[in-house]
């Protein structure tokens, strides 16, 4: 089934030069980017969007970093898209993430991992909507996902 799934490359990845990277691994695994653009957070949205972690004494240091520099968000579509950028991208901390994984190749710390992906089906519909209004989300076709999504039942 197809998925649409949220994927922040963090401040740290775009300082070191590794955005490209990152797209090119998810877009090699046959995801396709359905929006995709470079800001800068704002401290509101970063409360937003880390609320779930707003008793923790690591709150204010998440947003702080977060919003310290641009970053790159954007929306994947695929099949299990929330599940298998999960599994790209590796566990939160890069001293447990498997190599191969995004982190497990790239991340530094717990707060500097390069990447965020949203962490299940419902919680990607509202970063996807936070990020994103449906206007900016693009479901165009690619000639290739015919043989990515086995489209045609072949």
């Amino acid at each position: 089934m197809n998925e649409r799934t949220l994927v922040l490359v963090k401040p740290d990845a775009v300082q070191r030069g590794l955005v490209g990277e990152v797209i090119a691994r998810l877009e090699a695994k046959g995801l396709r980017i359905t929006a995709i653009r470079m800001i800068r957070m704002s401290k509101d949205l970063a409360q937003r969007h880390y609320a779930e972690h707003r008793d923790k004494p690591f709150f204010e240091s998440l947003v702080s970093f977060i919003t310290s520099g641009p970053l790159v968000a954007m929306v994947l579509e695929g099949p299990g898209a929330v599940a298998v950028v999960r599994q790209m991208i590796g566990a939160t901390n890069p001293a447990a993430a498997a190599p191969g994984t995004i982190r497990g190749d790239h991340g530094l710390t717990i707060a500097m991992n390069v990447v965020h992906g949203s962490d299940s089906v419902a919680r990607a519909e509202e970063e996807v909507a936070t990020f994103f209004n449906a206007q900016e989300l693009d479901g165009y076709r690619r000639d290739v996902d015919r043989w990515i999504l086995d489209e045609e039942g072949g």
